[in-house]
């Protein structure tokens, strides 16, 4: 059941160093690709990264993601704004940190379904962090890093932080 894996999930931190596999990155990637867009437009593309020098980079300049420092792969989410620009053929403008969120957390979702912990690392919209990234990894301009991905074997289980609130919900009936 879904709600299992969503209340399950939590912000890893500490990964074991047990590599993960193409085949396993892969299924993270194709539940991002089945995530919804505005219009169908698939505002992204991912850079799947097990390079051990390049994970520590990543790791050093970002603050937030020390954790790339042990984690065996991170996955960086990359916008694409220009497949929504303007209103030409009905196309949505400007939905791309939404569509590329739920991208997001499909891959969260799917790597907790399959065992693995994660952690998002905001990038977008910070430019400091976003030109770091875009330096570090050759992206092409018009493109934005949008978030960074820790993924990796669980070395913590950290307690739940998220829960309902009712107080939080306005019926319209």
């Amino acid at each position: 059941m879904i709600l299992e894996a969503i209340n399950n999930r939590r912000s890893i931190r500490k990964f074991k160093p047990t590599p993960i596999t193409k085949e396993q990155t892969r299924l993270l990637l194709e539940a991002a690709m089945l995530s919804p867009s505005a219009c169908n437009t698939r505002p992204w593309r991912f850079i799947a990264i097990t390079n051990r020098e390049m994970l520590d980079k990543i790791a050093e300049s970002h603050a937030h993601a020390r954790m790339l420092a042990a984690a065996p792969l991170a996955i960086v989410v990359v916008a694409l704004p220009a497949t929504q620009e303007g209103n030409m053929n009905g196309l949505p403008f400007g939905f791309y940190p939404q569509d590329c969120g739920a991208a997001t957390q499909n891959i969260m979702l799917q790597a907790e379904a399959m065992g693995l912990g994660t952690c998002w690392c905001g990038v977008y919209p910070k430019g400091e962090k976003m030109a770091a990234l875009a330096q570090l990894l050759e992206i092409p301009k018009g493109e934005l890093a949008f978030c960074v991905i820790a993924v990796g074997e669980k070395d913590e289980e950290p307690a739940q932080r998220g829960k309902y609130e009712e107080d939080k919900v306005e019926w319209v009936e």
